[in-house]
């Protein structure tokens, strides 16, 4: 047997990171048994759809390394693969239930329906449908056409019915008709079928074998078996992984605004799409060892469905940035560059010397080991992307010594008759005859320097720093630190 999965989301949004996981999951399942994942839309939610969210889904998911073998934006033997596209197949189904009488044409309005739930609850009763319109006859859907009402299907459920089935995460799970509703719609008043229908519909013509979703789709499972049920159709095998959790234990909200949830943010901030990849995957699921940081090639190869947790994974956010700067350590640094680049270019117009790629990559691997996303690349290197310089009260303070004084115009000196352009090796020989001029050495000698050149007392490495920031930009700093330890005198 071949293995197919598939994900599904509704249009209704951005990719969430739960959406993710849920791609991921089944991504990697698929592709540890050598089969088959595909991608699909479920846009029967006409009313919260959003314009070109598919699209974005599609581009996330690529983003992240999820590719898929068929399905939209790619084309496969089982298209189209949006709902809506799908409408004629949904009414042969519909219409072969209803020749079968396992469906019917329901004419209760919503205030009916809401009516008969809120005497249902008084009565102490779980709501239910009353199957009010389980037995019309014609004549009585004929005069209810006539009243202008216009009917939804249900699926008429077996009374007094068990289904059961093996969970691949939380084992055997048993479902009595009378806990889940009654008989059901299928198709709505507009003529769109319901989730719970056209996912069932959809996964057995395009041969899904294993569905694997968050805990919370555990209510749908009975009601598609129904479903598959009615039709005499073998259902593929569920897995409903657990919940994601924010810090405070529970279910993680959207509206939660203490932690950043759509990977399209994430992609703003700067954060690789490997490290992505690599955390989502921890959540709710452990491979083997202690070994956290697996690539793409491992993941695949170790992800077993035994290993999924019933227990609700904790997001952890420090845990995914400590993550995230692995990675953009181990990033190769001309690739990290160019990722870097639009961050930077923010900056061009108080530092046009950015715009130079070799002055670029010598900043980013400077900065490199100390990053968690790219985004804070500006702020951690402003001292490189200004003309001027903001000295801190501990930089102040320094050039306001007798050591620090020294130093500054000494080294406002030799950087005027300096000729040659800057490098490290020549930064660090200049350091050394600084030292020897003023009789200073370590922190009296570069405590001074470096706050001339970046307004603080503590950064990377000097010599380094020294050669991108450049003579220019460096003899200004220095005349302007003078200056200022002159008006302190």
């Amino acid at each position: 047997m071949t293995v197919r999965l598939r994900y599904a989301p509704s249009p209704t949004g951005h990719l969430h990171i739960g959406g993710a996981r849920t791609a991921l999951f089944n991504y990697l399942y698929a592709r540890h048994c050598g089969g088959a994942f595909i991608l699909r839309i479920e846009d029967t939610d006409i009313d919260r759809h959003v314009d070109a969210a598919a699209e974005e889904f599609a581009q996330n998911l690529r983003w992240l390394g999820i590719e898929w073998d068929e399905g939209v934006f790619q084309g496969g033997p089982h298209a189209p693969y949006s709902c809506m596209e799908r409408l004629p197949i949904y009414a042969r189904y519909v219409q072969e239930l209803k020749d079968k009488g396992l469906a019917y044409e329901c004419f209760c309005t919503e205030d009916e329906l809401a009516e008969a739930a809120n005497a249902q609850v008084q009565a102490g009763e779980m709501p239910h449908y009353s199957g009010r319109c389980r037995h019309l006859s014609e004549s009585e859907r004929d005069a209810f056409r006539a009243q202008g009402r216009t009917p939804t299907i249900r699926l008429r459920v077996p009374d007094a019915h068990t289904v059961t089935f093996t969970d691949l995460v939380r084992g055997p799970l048993s479902f009595d008709s009378r806990s889940t509703g009654g008989d059901y719609r299928i198709v709505k008043s507009n003529g769109i079928p319901v989730y719970n229908f056209a996912v069932v519909v959809d996964d057995h013509l395009m041969e899904i074998t294993h569905v694997i979703r968050g805990e919370e789709h555990i209510s749908n499972t009975p009601r598609q078996l129904y479903v598959y049920e009615a039709f005499g159709w073998e259902a593929p095998r569920f897995g409903h992984v657990s919940l994601i959790l924010g810090e405070n234990g529970k279910k993680l909200s959207k509206r939660d605004e203490s932690i950043v949830q759509f990977i399209e943010q994430y992609k703003e901030l700067g954060y690789l799409p490997q490290a992505i990849f690599n955390f989502l995957a921890l959540l709710g699921w452990s491979p083997e060892g202690e070994q956290e940081l697996l690539g793409h090639d491992e993941l695949i190869q170790q992800f077993d469905l035994n290993r999924l947790s019933k227990s609700g994974a904790y997001f952890d956010a420090a845990k995914l940035s400590w993550m995230n700067a692995q990675y953009l350590r181990a990033h190769d640094l001309d690739d990290l560059a160019g990722l870097a680049k639009p961050y930077l270019m923010r900056c061009v117009e108080t530092a046009p010397w950015t715009k130079a790629d070799s002055w670029q990559r010598e900043l980013v691997a400077l900065y490199q080991d100390q990053l968690t996303c790219l985004s804070e690349l500006p702020e951690a290197a402003r001292a490189f992307l200004s003309v001027d310089v903001e000295w801190s009260s501990e930089a102040r303070a320094c050039l306001r010594t007798e050591t620090g004084a020294l130093v500054a115009g000494q080294f406002t000196e030799m950087l005027r008759q300096l000729s040659d352009p800057i490098t490290p090796d020549s930064a660090r020989e200049l350091l050394k005859s600084l030292g020897q001029k003023t009789g200073t050495k370590g922190k009296d000698l570069y405590f001074p320097v470096r706050a001339i050149a970046t307004g603080e007392l503590h950064g990377k490495d000097l010599n380094r720093t020294l050669a991108l920031l450049g003579h220019s930009l460096l003899y200004a700093r220095a005349q302007a630190a003078l200056a200022f330890v002159s008006e302190s005198e």
